[in-house]
């Protein structure tokens, strides 16, 4: 036992030793312990594979609020007015960097203005707005910033579903996206506008 308590002291002083070790096996083991124990038990807790996402895009960026954003045909084409939209969640749209806290959800517990992630054909899910659930409980989705709609939005079947977004921190995620944006086409780099 006093053996087992001379490894552990030595370890804990090898952490507290201000050296470059020190702080690369630190780092090593807080990548361990957050992939491996940390997000395996939010992913139990809130009953999808991906309980913490990143928005990675402007497709849900609100320049001048939903009003605008409702102004679009497309939510005309499906009966949706600004009227409609007093109890939708995040009104004022993500924006690229957000942080976005979801929870597993069946399509029964879903409705027309809830933000959802779902796996589409790109290699990143994707979070946008319902604005349609049809009788066959496929899903209709569109980007609120975005002006048409993706092929992968039309039709969505709940395998493709990992959740509904509940809350969100702003921009925290940049502090990730910083080091992919040079990979991004021009087009896509930096902050919405």
């Amino acid at each position: 036992m006093t053996k087992v308590k001379e490894e552990l002291k030595k370890a804990w002083e090898f952490f507290k030793k201000d050296s470059w070790a020190s702080f690369l096996v630190t780092l090593v083991l807080a990548f361990i312990l957050i992939k491996f124990m940390f997000f395996p038990l939010m992913s139990l807790a809130t009953g999808t594979v991906l309980p913490v996402v990143i928005v990675e895009s402007c497709s849900m960026y609100h320049s001048d609020g939903l009003e605008q954003v409702m102004e679009n045909d497309i939510y005309k084409d499906y009966g949706l007015k600004f009227k409609h939209a007093g109890n939708w969640s995040f009104q004022n749209g993500l924006n690229k960097g957000d942080i976005v806290f979801v929870l597993g959800k069946e399509v029964d517990d879903l409705a027309v203005g809830d933000v959802i992630i779902f796996n589409g054909s790109s290699k990143h899910p994707i979070i946008h707005r319902i604005i349609e659930i049809d009788s066959d409980r496929k899903i209709t989705t569109k980007g609120d910033h975005n002006t048409a709609f993706l092929s992968e939005e039309d039709g969505i079947d709940e395998e493709l579903l990992m959740g509904k977004a509940v809350f969100r921190i702003p921009f925290i995620g940049w502090l990730k996206l910083i080091f992919f944006e040079w990979g991004r086409h021009p087009g896509e780099r930096g902050l919405c506008s």
